[in-house]
């Protein structure tokens, strides 16, 4: 599939079937999510790739994180800022542009997966959860599995947000 229809047809699935995804692709994905761009090339992501089915069952059944569908999912991708490691303030731009790439890879590769947003209370559980040190601080949560739906992608483009030299 090539790039802009990987960006085209890109949607959220929430709903899996269950089925693993191979440590294989779950590397290819990782590979994926690290080549994204980082202000000054900091690359101040940290991954935290959850495969057990427990952990990924209390994510999911924890009413403050808004995940249940982590329940089927094959696994889940924690991306993290390492706050020492980033340049100023742009440690959770870099980690959304990881994520990005993480997301249009899993749909490359024919696989469902879903941007969880994590806020302060959300992540105060990820960093007990995991043992996350002071400087590391998620940023969102992906689960990721063999989808199981078929949305239809929505329409996202609208001219009437575009401003040409000034707003």
């Amino acid at each position: 599939m090539d790039t802009i229809t990987a960006i085209a047809t890109r949607t959220s699935i929430r709903n899996f079937s269950g089925e693993e995804v191979s440590d294989p692709v779950i590397e290819k994905l990782l590979h994926a999510a690290m080549a994204a761009p980082s202000a000054m090339n900091a690359q101040p992501w940290e991954f935290v790739v959850v495969e057990d089915r427990d952990v990924l069952k209390k994510i999911a059944e924890h009413p403050a994180l808004y995940a249940s569908m982590t329940e089927k999912a094959s696994v889940g991708i924690l991306v993290c800022e390492d706050t020492e490691k980033s340049y100023k303030n742009f440690g959770a731009q870099d980690c959304a542009a990881a994520t990005q790439n993480l997301l249009l890879a899993a749909h490359s590769l024919e696989l469902g997966a879903v941007w969880t947003g994590i806020d302060d209370e959300q992540a105060k559980l990820f960093c007990d959860w995991f043992s996350l040190p002071a400087q590391i601080v998620p940023h969102i949560f992906v689960p990721i599995g063999i989808a199981a739906e078929d949305p239809v992608p929505k329409k996202k483009f609208d001219p009437e947000k575009l401003h040409y030299e000034s707003f």
